[in-house]
């Protein structure tokens, strides 16, 4: 699954380049123009890692960064300064950021201390997640599916989508976040992509001797993993 990544800075060209570089290596990026924006997207995102200008209006990167720590104790921030910031860059590693790059900067360096961030913050992924209920398991190291041992075929965008959904039973994900988390803000395809993945995944499971009931649909919204208590 991809990896989602927050970038946050006032200045437009600059999320676009970051955005660039970053989802040229696979990771999913979301944008926020502000500190305010930032915090609110956290709130109701779902997120990895967040890349922070320090000198922003508002609120600037520092008090943004604190606000973090409190809120999202365990989130990475890589901040990004200007040159001559000597003072902000020691401000923000005080408020909590886990690394700091000097604008301008390269791109190859970029995705460097991203990866190393990722690593360091999220040393592996969680192998294995279960949905006892409907004897369901998912191997994400090796991508594999089982229902009541046996093994389910699905398309990779299908095991991304499903993912998301057992890692979070009783989650409603409206239609514009699973294009966004599973396809990236990047795909030209509209939410319809969605409904057919979901309906692919319902006959999977269906005939896996598993109610399509399961991924319910949650009018006028989304979809839910719904399974009994």
């Amino acid at each position: 699954m991809k990896r989602h990544i927050l970038v946050v800075d006032d200045e437009p060209p600059m999320r676009q380049l970051v955005r660039i570089y970053l989802a040229h290596e696979g990771f999913s990026v979301s944008e926020a123009e502000d500190g305010f924006t930032c915090l609110e997207e956290l709130g109701s995102g779902v997120f990895d890692m967040v890349i922070l200008d320090v000198m922003m209006p508002g609120m600037d990167g520092v008090e943004v960064c604190r606000t973090i720590r409190t809120r999202h104790p365990d989130m990475p921030v890589l901040m990004l300064t200007a040159r001559e910031a000597v003072e902000s860059r020691v401000m923000g590693l005080t408020a909590g950021a886990d690394d700091y790059l000097i604008k301008p900067f390269d791109s190859r360096e970029l995705v460097a201390r991203v990866k190393s961030l990722m690593r360091r913050t999220h040393p592996r992924d969680e192998v294995v997640f279960a949905i006892p209920e409907i004897h369901l398991r998912m191997d994400v190291e090796d991508r594999n599916v089982f229902v009541k041992g046996n093994r389910l075929t699905l398309t990779p965008k299908e095991f991304d989508l499903l993912l998301w959904f057992v890692k979070r039973p009783g989650r409603t994900y409206p239609r514009d976040e699973l294009l966004d988390r599973v396809w990236g803000q990047e795909y030209a395809g509209d939410t319809r992509t969605v409904d057919s993945h979901i309906k692919n995944l319902r006959e999977k499971l269906r005939d896996a001797g598993v109610s399509s009931d399961v991924l319910a649909t949650v009018w006028g919204i989304g979809y839910r993993l719904e399974v009994a208590p």
